[in-house]
């Protein structure tokens, strides 16, 4: 047997509103109806990926303070570093941008 979803009276207000905004002309209710439950079924979508990814979150951030809290010995932590890579081809454009420019400068008469 399936659970019926519930869906608040918010979701359903903020649907609707966004339905009647985008709303054109010669538009009819039931149009307007379905527009709003696609938006409904957006909202929900949403909110409902966003749960997802706080509860991994929450996660993670509960298997690292288990980890820290597991090797008391460790006072403190290695933070992690940044490593910034440059990019080559940004470089090479410089080069050959500096390199055309010189010669330009040089062949002009």
């Amino acid at each position: 047997m399936a659970k019926k979803h519930k869906v608040s009276d918010t979701v359903v207000a903020e649907a609707m509103q966004v339905a009647k905004a985008t709303q054109r002309p010669g538009q009819t209710k039931e149009q307007t109806k379905l527009i709003a439950q696609g938006i409904q079924k957006g909202i929900e979508e949403y909110k409902k990926r966003h749960k997802e990814k706080a509860r991994a979150l929450d996660k993670q951030k509960r298997k690292l303070q288990q980890g820290q809290s597991a090797s008391p010995s460790e006072t403190t932590t290695p933070e992690p570093q940044v490593v910034y890579q440059q990019s080559r081809l940004a470089w090479g454009l410089l080069i050959a941008s500096w390199v055309g420019f010189a010669l330009y400068l040089l062949l002009q008469p």
